[in-house]
């Protein structure tokens, strides 16, 4: 009799809490303000403990990016990418790009391509399939050009396809990397601006700084694309290597199974990409995934297999276009996350997801938010999605009582700030924490 007593009280308790997080959404002065979708589940349980506009479609975000890890993931491994394709014809090295993100990355650093070209005694060779990707993603904006989450797409990064400008305390002046864009960097003069402001030409890889006199520096770091193309790859290939790289068609070779040279761990990729919220690796990734696939460069080629092949038994067809979640033609439902990230924590081991995910008040993009009590470990892995009127946060929440929580919120259409959407959510899915 205690046990069913006690059985009953536990069952009362579980569902007052239920309903006191339905309420803590559905009666929000601030959730009100826009359209709200939420989806919380206990993979235990055969039903979703809450579940708010969970069939309708919202723009993502950045959360689009848990499609990219999952294919990625899926396809390429957690090993090394494949980061060149090449071919040995004679006294000849003929090799074209995969889209690996790695090559000389300021963050990443690899330098396997350059070491290979290096060592080869072969004339080297260079196939221009830049045009088999666009620099810019559909629906992506025109003036997002000088901005660092619009860094352009490209068989073969090189550099990660930015000038990076940094200053620390204890420097007389800023770095940049590569040092090679000093002469195109001009300053201008103006007051009242604290600081440095980098800007890069429209139609040229020509930049300006603006800098005040009066002004202490203090320590920042700036990404600034630069234009890309073919002849500039070869270009700056040549220059590193000091060996001439010539650029040629090649179409036919590109009909040939090459060889493939493997470069930077998939892991530090995923992590970089998933933690900051790296639009640029994202869509380096999707790129691979269709290199390792047809040996193409087809960001539609990918998502299209990822659709059909691995994500065919979501709830509701992912509206997907680009990796990155820029664009605002991407549409995923609540229901449809909650099911990827079901598949996730089904063939990722909870460590990696660990690794990869922003942790609440510690790591990335929420290294701010949603902290844990003091001396606890984080109880949020999950990723964010920011554009303009479209915030969203979907992941994993580890209860006090031990429980592994799937949850997905997505907020659209809402004018005011993302600081008071967060701190609301941040009280509810501490509440949940705290009670369930």
């Amino acid at each position: 009799m205690k046990r069913i007593t006690y059985l009953l009280l536990f069952l009362l308790s579980a569902s007052c809490t239920v309903q006191k997080i339905n309420k803590s959404l559905t009666k929000s002065d601030v959730f009100e303000k826009g359209h709200l979708g939420f989806m919380l589940t206990d993979p235990a349980k055969e039903k979703p403990l809450v579940a708010i506009n969970e069939d309708k479609y919202f723009i993502p975000a950045s959360n689009t990016k848990l499609f990219t890890f999952y294919t990625s993931y899926t396809v390429l491994g957690d090993e090394k990418v494949n980061g060149l394709n090449y071919l040995e014809r004679g006294d000849s090295l003929i090799f074209w790009g995969t889209g690996d993100p790695s090559l000389l990355h300021p963050d990443l650093q690899d330098s396997t391509v350059i070491e290979f070209l290096q060592k080869s005694e072969k004339q080297l060779f260079l196939i221009d399939n830049f045009d088999q990707i666009d620099a810019f993603g559909p629906g992506w904006s025109w003036d997002w050009y000088n901005a660092y989450y619009a860094t352009e797409r490209s068989a073969l990064p090189i550099y990660g396809n930015i000038v990076r400008y940094k200053f620390e305390e204890g420097n007389k002046n800023f770095t940049i990397y590569p040092e090679r864009f000093k002469p195109f960097l001009a300053a201008v003069k103006t007051e009242n601006w604290n600081g440095f402001r980098f800007r890069r030409d429209r139609f040229q890889n020509l930049f300006s700084y603006q800098i005040s006199d009066d002004q202490e520096l203090k320590p920042f770091e700036t990404d600034i694309p630069f234009i890309t193309s073919a002849e500039f790859a070869a270009q700056l290939l040549s220059e590193k290597l000091d060996k001439k790289v010539s650029l040629i068609s090649g179409d036919k070779y590109l009909k040939l199974d090459p060889k493939k040279l493997q470069t930077a761990p998939a892991d530090s990729i995923y992590a970089q990409m998933m933690k900051i919220s790296d639009n640029f690796l994202a869509e380096q990734l999707m790129l691979l995934v269709s290199d390792q696939l047809n040996n193409r460069l087809s960001t539609r080629e990918a998502i299209d297999y990822a659709k059909e092949n691995l994500l065919n038994d979501l709830p509701d067809e992912p509206m997907w276009y680009d990796g990155s979640g820029l664009s605002s033609r991407n549409m995923f439902t609540p229901r449809s996350i909650i099911a990827l990230l079901g598949k996730i924590r089904a063939e990722v081991p909870l460590e990696k997801i660990k690794a990869y995910f922003p942790a609440g008040g510690e790591s990335g993009t929420i290294r701010n938010w949603y902290p844990a009590d003091e001396g606890q470990p984080p109880y949020i892995y999950a990723k964010t999605g920011t554009l303009s009127m479209s915030n969203a946060l979907s992941g994993y929440l580890i209860t006090k009582s031990g429980k592994i929580l799937h949850f997905s919120c997505l907020m659209n259409n809402y004018q005011i700030s993302s600081t008071e959407l967060k701190t609301e959510l941040q009280k509810v899915l501490y509440m949940i924490h705290d009670k369930y």
